[in-house]
Order: structure tokens, then C-alpha cells, then sequence
């Protein structure tokens, strides 16, 4: 039994378990996620990514995108400077943030890995469907709020664990690319951890800022 990925806590308890792999769950933290054991391999894990179909064009795509940046927008400063961190190949949410008046960098670490925009610091950071696939989430947080400058916003869009019953019917963990799942109490955890606020303005949306 691994410790907790996040909060590395040694308190893991059997969570669920499928046809494909098991579940655990951190009782400090709340985090649901597989162990490493049964994580994809990197390659067969951009071969999952390499087929969403993320069009720059794609007005669907972007009524999903503005979830988050509809309840980004109104809390930041003019011209602010982000960070879309796991842009992915088609980095929409950074060209509409970008039409709304705020400069743009991205990183990605299969499709945008210039690992240059990982050093300097930013007035928000957004990730949009990207944490749960974080392998290692302690140290991925670590270096976004990290990144951050005083004051500064982190904007999170993934779906929550609501509870045991819902995980065992929910289609959200059959994407073998998705390994850490995330709570609403875990949020609010992970906010506390690094001393920010953190509220929940729409489904699936967190911002955490000072």
C-alpha cells in the first residue's frame, strides 16, 4: 500500500476496485487515486490524449472552457499574466484569456514543454482538466502555487469525487488516464495546506487565491 500522492500520508484505505485497476483513498487528505503500479505508461497515456478531439473552432469546446473562465475573468486585474498549465495540443482557454486582455503562457509536457515559462512567476495559472492526471500531485502543486505571485489566482477545472456509491457508476474514472481524484473536501484541504482560500463559483470549477 503506497502512501498518499498528495499529502503523503501512510492513512490508505481500499477505495473501489474494477476490471481495469484498483482505487485507494487518503484518510488525511481525502484523495481517491491508483496506485502507481497501475498507471499507464507515458506513451500509451499521449496515445488517449492524441485522440481528443480539442478544436481551436469548436464552439462547444469553448462553452466548456468558459466554465472557467467566466468565473476567472471578473477576479483578475487588467493585462494580468497566466499560466495555462497542461494546455494540451489546442491551447483554446489561453486565446480566449488572451481576447479578454490578459498575456499568455503555456506549458504542456507532452505538447508545449518549454520548460523556460516554468521560470518565472504569474498572476494566475489555470488548469482545465489536468489534475487528474497528475502522477505525482504533492510536487505538481508544489511548483503551481509555487509559481505564483503574492496575490495570485489558481483556477482548477476537473470533476469531484461526491461519494463511494457515485464512484463505483462514474464514467470519469474509466478514462484510464485519469489517477488522482479529487473531492470537494479535499480541495479545501489543499487550499488550507498552502494558506489560500478556495471556492467553488460552478460544477467541476475551484479557484483558490490569497
Amino acid at each position: 500500500m503506497q502512501n498518499c500522492p498528495l499529502c503523503l500520508s501512510k492513512q490508505v484505505v481500499d477505495y473501489h476496485h474494477d476490471k481495469q485497476r484498483p482505487y485507494l483513498q487518503c484518510q488525511h487528505c481525502q484523495l481517491v487515486f491508483v496506485p502507481a503500479q497501475a498507471h499507464l505508461k507515458l506513451s500509451a497515456e499521449k496515445a488517449i490524449y492524441d485522440l481528443h478531439q480539442n478544436d481551436l473552432h469548436d464552439e462547444g469546446y469553448q462553452r466548456f472552457l468558459s466554465r472557467l473562465s467566466s468565473a476567472l475573468l471578473p477576479r483578475l486585474k487588467p493585462h494580468s499574466l497566466g499560466l495555462d498549465y497542461g494546455c494540451g495540443p489546442a491551447p483554446l482557454l489561453a486565446k480566449l484569456l488572451e481576447e479578454s486582455g490578459h498575456p499568455m503562457k503555456v506549458y504542456d509536457p507532452f505538447y508545449a514543454e518549454d520548460q523556460s515559462v516554468l521560470k518565472q512567476s504569474y498572476d494566475f495559472i489555470t488548469c482545465t482538466e489536468v489534475v487528474e492526471h497528475f502522477r505525482e500531485p504533492h510536487l505538481e502543486f508544489q511548483r503551481l502555487f509555487s509559481l505564483l505571485n503574492p496575490g495570485g489566482i489558481l483556477g482548477i477545472m476537473t470533476k469531484r469525487v461526491l461519494d463511494q456509491s457515485a464512484f463505483s457508476r462514474w464514467h470519469y474514472k474509466n478514462d484510464l488516464s485519469h489517477i488522482s481524484f479529487f473531492s470537494e473536501a479535499t480541495l479545501l484541504w489543499l487550499a488550507d495546506q498552502y494558506q489560500f482560500t478556495v471556492d467553488f463559483p460552478c460544477a467541476d470549477v475551484a479557484i483558490f487565491k490569497t
